[in-house]
């Protein structure tokens, strides 16, 4: 019997190595997209370390069109990313092909290899401090970092590949990036698309003075795991799954001078990047600090719209994409719209955050997006061509495609608000309802005992922001019992509901940021002919914070008075007249 069993068991062994073996010798053949060599001699996709002014190194993965002919020079498009420019991929994620229990199709970037097929080089770049890239993080969207895209962008144009014209592009952080990337004015960059990014960063996580923080904690654990190449904690599992992931993903995909990444691991034990959670905790007003080793920063040090003036110094055309629904980037896009001279082609869809869903409420299905995303790639290289191809680009004129959610149109225009539209107040009035009338009382009272259960689900516009994921905002019949709510009589025809005046009061605020109180008053001033604004409470006391900041007191206070007088929120007032007080020293 034991020698039977010997015998079992040696064949058991064999029959195991020479399924390794041919396992082995299959997942070799596997090709990983991006291994082939193209007619340009050069392989698809190579990574390699670009050294910047100090020294430290940044991480690059070139990928090339497929069928580069000798010779031939394309423009080139740049992503600079926080959350790793690509995986490493393991030999478990070879032998899955191999057996093809994964297709190669799940493999590739579906945006690159649009933009590849379109005749663009692309570049993906991991921030300094993230990914495999060298140096530390003291701040997000630090100085040295958005002064690496110009040097990236530099050597990109440099390149035997390349035409010596540079676009960037990406969405959310990424999208952040390639907009500040027009901050170095780098000559090489002559174009920026911004997708589904945030101009004012602190309006993200603190939407209307209410920090998220639950979405800021998410965040800053994700970029800490993926900073420390911990691709266990990114992915949130332990033990077995975690074995499983690392033999597929094992990290961050090291340059091509090391492939068994010991340099990268050197430059990960050297990080000391900081806590986003924890610095961002104490921040809680505009003129509020984040002292790091580096300095001292406010939000607008970080944000675009804080570096306008470098931005639109550039003079580089921008295009812009947005949801409706995905926080609040189309409230930025508007402001951005009204307040740069940089031409720019803007559009505003029914969109998910990163445009993978339709989120009209009113749609039957809410995939495909509307625009699809073939189409979104197609309308996103059309633009990069006109202003990459040649030397002397085409001119572009700036403009907004928008989509009105329920009536299911595109409709363009060049000033927004758009032509044609008008303002109509509606009032509080008895019984929960809205009216056209003003109310003939002085005064009314509602009184609500808060419900903490009420919620407006799982799938809103702020929890799109981490992954992209739908927006659905279900019947809210049930909820809505739960909260003080006003309800108008049903409408006679269709209404369009479009534009905001908060958009131009935000302006006008981050132009007084900018280029001080008077040139914001100054954007206030155009706005006295809406009607909308004489009994808004934001635009009364926006006023007051910039005429007491230029110095005419007497002007700030009677707009301060003018503000407490039309806010009927206690706290509110309470604090519109401590600033009051404040400002008069009393």
């Amino acid at each position: 019997m034991r020698r039977w069993l010997k015998w079992i068991g040696l064949g058991l062994l064999t029959l195991a190595f020479l399924t390794v073996a041919f396992v082995a010798i299959a997942s070799a053949w596997a090709k990983f997209p991006g291994e082939e060599m193209t007619p340009a001699g050069f392989r698809q996709a190579s990574a390699v370390y670009v050294k910047m002014h100090d020294g430290v190194e940044i991480a690059v993965t070139v990928w090339l069109p497929p069928d580069l002919k000798s010779g031939e020079r394309v423009p080139v498009l740049m992503r600079t990313t926080r959350y790793w420019r690509g995986p490493k991929l393991g030999w478990g994620l070879r032998v899955l092909m191999a057996l093809h229990q994964v297709s190669f199709e799940n493999l590739v970037d579906k945006q690159r290899a649009y933009f590849n097929e379109r005749r663009f080089a692309v570049i993906l770049v991991d921030a300094r401090g993230s990914g495999a890239s060298g140096g530390h993080r003291v701040v997000e969207y630090s100085p040295a970092e958005v002064a690496d895209t110009g040097e990236v962008a530099a050597w990109a144009a440099a390149q035997p590949w390349s035409n010596g014209r540079v676009g960037t592009f990406g969405v959310s952080y990424d999208g952040n990036m390639a907009e500040l990337a027009a901050v170095p004015n780098q000559p090489t960059i002559r174009a920026v698309m911004p997708l589904y990014d945030d101009f004012d960063t602190q309006a993200l996580i603190q939407p209307g003075g209410v920090p998220l923080r639950g979405f800021v904690q998410e965040w800053s654990d994700l970029v800490a795991a993926l900073d420390r190449d911990d691709v266990c904690a990114a992915d949130s599992v332990h033990g077995w799954k975690c074995w499983k992931d690392r033999q597929v993903i094992p990290g961050v995909r090291p340059v091509d001078a090391d492939p068994h990444g010991k340099h990268l691991a050197e430059l990960v034990a050297e990080r000391h990047n900081v806590n986003v959670a924890k610095s961002l905790g104490g921040i809680e007003f505009r003129d509020d600090l984040m002292i790091t080793p580096e300095g001292k920063f406010q939000f607008k040090d970080i944000s675009p719209y804080g570096l306008a003036k470098q931005i639109e110094g550039s003079g580089v055309p921008m295009m812009v994409w947005c949801g409706w629904l995905d926080a609040n980037p189309c409230e930025g896009a508007l402001i951005r719209y009204r307040m740069f001279s940089n031409p720019q082609l803007v559009v505003i869809g029914p969109l998910s955050h990163g445009g993978d869903f339709n989120v009209d409420p009113f749609a039957t299905s809410h995939q495909p997006p509307v625009p699809p995303r073939n189409e979104q790639f197609k309308m996103e290289a059309d633009f990069f061509e006109r202003v990459l191809d040649k030397e002397l680009p085409e001119k572009i004129e700036s403009s907004i495609q928008y989509y009105t959610m329920g009536e299911g149109a595109w409709h363009t225009t060049k000033v927004w608000p758009p032509e044609g539209l008008t303002a109509e107040r509606l009032y509080f009035a008895e019984g929960n309802s809205l009216s056209v009338l003003p109310p003939a009382a002085v005064g009314g009272r509602d009184s609500y005992t808060v419900d903490f259960t009420a919620s407006s689900g799982e799938q809103t516009r702020w929890h799109t922001q981490l992954g992209g994921g739908d927006v659905v905002y279900p019947d809210r019949a049930a909820e809505d019992k739960k909260l003080l709510t006003y309800t108008s009589p049903p409408l006679d025809t269709d209404l369009e509901i479009t534009g905001s005046p908060v958009v131009a009061i935000n302006r006008a605020i981050a132009i007084a940021e900018t280029d001080g109180p008077a040139a914001g008053l100054a954007a206030l001033a155009a706005l006295e002919g809406d009607g909308r604004l004489s009994e808004y409470q934001p635009y009364w006391a926006a006023r007051a914070a910039l005429l007491a900041s230029a110095g005419d007191i007497d002007a700030a206070d009677a707009a301060y008075e003018k503000a407490i007088g039309l806010e009927s929120d206690p706290a509110v007032r309470r604090f519109l007249q401590h600033r009051r007080a404040a400002m008069l020293g009393v």
